[in-house]
């Protein structure tokens, strides 16, 4: 057996000085390094110069060449090093599985596992990939698509399909740098990236069209609401330990300016910090001010979040403010309950603006997820990383599909399922102030907490994916 190395992201041949290794191992039949410039790697390393490093011709034209069974793909700007045992580890493992694509971990950090939902484009491969070049040939002759950006990504979802994508739990390569995890979240937002993200979406639709799990732009009816309601609207804040924030929030809820009568639920879940004294003083000035307190002491956002939609005291749309951030102004609960009464969503979500706690804007400042449409915005929502903020529900669907009692994931999760049935409206204005600071929940994540976070909406996908799936067979026989 064989194997064809291809390295990219390298500009000079200083930078090809530790991967030379690799290409002198009795195992590899050849290689190739991608540049976009001609450089001279001396020796019998052939260049090809390209600036469409990851278009579908060049990922075609690579399998076409390649004289050998699997394909060693080592990105430079990731990997610093792959270790030489990576080639024969590799090889026995994908033959043993049968499978399409073998990654491993850095030694500086372990990656997670690959499942059904490990859709995203940001999906973390390691050092290295390891790809099955017959199937690669195969599914690019047959279904190519000519991405010039997102042809890599095609070609995984495809091989995916044809086979097991293995993990190996071991260290087999260097990383060039740590990971800014902020900014890789919201790189698909960025404006630049705009094409790229078409393409992404197109490929991850066809996809989910080839697996059974597409949804076409026809929603279910809203159930009709026999429910009783003592306010119109209730904002929501579940809250721990946030003295130093909680009465901001408090002065932004309470300002809101309405037509209709509404509240506002807290849910203090234990604090211990003078959180709780604060959320006295203020009820007892605001007779609209509620505050539940859970007797459970293992509730997580997303349980606090049940306890107050389940409540006797919430209105008829549940409306989120979290217990560090502002609403924009004094009319924001209006909007987002007049989109709420005058349309057929079950969801509606606004946009947001990232701030520090002097109200100056952040990188990549306002949030608007314009990448959502009507057409397919339930599909790419499995692709990407979450549905922006605030977020609105209509109680009643809120309390037969509740949130997963966690702190990280919940709300993603739940306007997933919503979606599979229901439309969400869209506000593409600014009308939220996400602050950042020391103490927000996602702030100085180590790499293992990263792992479980994204692990955790991974699988929160796979079991979207597979309900879709089901569901588009019920159909299916009805039909």
């Amino acid at each position: 057996m064989k194997v064809f190395v291809v390295l990219v992201g390298i500009s000079n041949r200083e930078e090809i000085s530790s991967f030379l290794p690799l290409f002198g191992h009795p195992q590899v039949s050849g290689g190739v390094v991608i540049t976009p410039l001609a450089v001279d790697f001396g020796g019998t390393i052939a260049g090809l110069v390209t600036d469409k490093v990851e278009s579908s011709d060049t990922i075609a034209q690579l399998a076409d060449q390649a004289k050998g069974d699997y394909i060693l793909w080592v990105d430079a700007k990731k990997s610093l090093h792959v270790f030489p045992e990576a080639l024969e580890r590799s090889l026995s493992v994908a033959q043993d599985c049968g499978a399409s694509i073998v990654y491993a971990d850095y030694e500086e950090r372990a990656l997670t596992d690959y499942e059904l939902g490990s859709v995203r484009d940001n999906f973390d491969l390691g050092p290295f990939l390891f790809l099955h070049r017959e199937r690669l040939k195969d599914i690019l002759a047959r279904e190519r698509r000519g991405y010039r950006l997102a042809g890599l990504y095609d070609a995984r979802l495809k091989l995916s399909r044809l086979g097991p994508i293995v993990h190996l739990r071991e260290p087999l390569g260097q990383e060039r740098s740590a990971k800014d995890y902020d900014k890789e979240k919201f790189s698909y937002l960025e404006a630049t990236n705009e094409a790229y993200q078409r393409e992404l979406e197109h490929a991850f639709t066809e996809h989910l069209k080839a697996i059974g799990a597409y949804l076409a732009p026809e929603y279910e009816p809203l159930p009709y609401d026999h429910d009783l309601y003592p306010v119109e609207a209730s904002i929501i804040i579940p809250v721990k330990n946030r003295a130093s924030t909680i009465g901001d929030a408090l002065r932004s809820a309470l300002s809101q300016k309405a037509s209709f009568p509404f509240n506002i639920i807290v849910v203090d879940n234990h604090s211990t910090d003078g959180t709780s004294q604060i959320l006295d003083e203020q009820a007892h000035k605001n007779s609209n001010l509620i505050v539940l307190r859970p007797e459970r002491t293992d509730l997580n956002i997303g349980g606090c979040w049940n306890l107050a939609v389940r409540s006797p005291h919430c209105g008829r749309w549940a409306v989120q403010l979290d217990s560090d951030d502002l609403y924009a102004h004094e009319g924001v609960l209006s909007m987002i309950v007049h989109m709420l009464s005058g349309g057929d969503y079950a969801m509606v979500i606004g946009s947001y603006t990232l701030v520090d706690m002097k109200g100056r804007i952040l990188p990549p400042g306002i949030i608007t997820h314009r990448e959502w449409t009507e057409e397919n915005g339930r599909n790419n929502a499995l692709r990407v990383e979450g549905f922006g903020a605030p977020r609105a529900f209509r109680t009643q669907i809120l309390r037969n599909m509740p949130f997963p009692n966690v702190s990280y994931g919940e709300d993603y999760a739940v306007a997933l399922r919503i979606s599979r049935f229901y439309r969400i409206g869209r506000i593409f204005e600014s009308i939220y102030f996400c602050r950042r600071w020391e103490g927000n929940s996602d702030a100085r994540l180590t790499p293992e907490r990263v792992n479980e976070f994204n692990a955790y909406k991974d699988r929160i996908r796979t079991i979207e994916i597979m309900a879709r799936q089901r569901l588009n067979e019920r159909r299916r026989e009805r039909n």
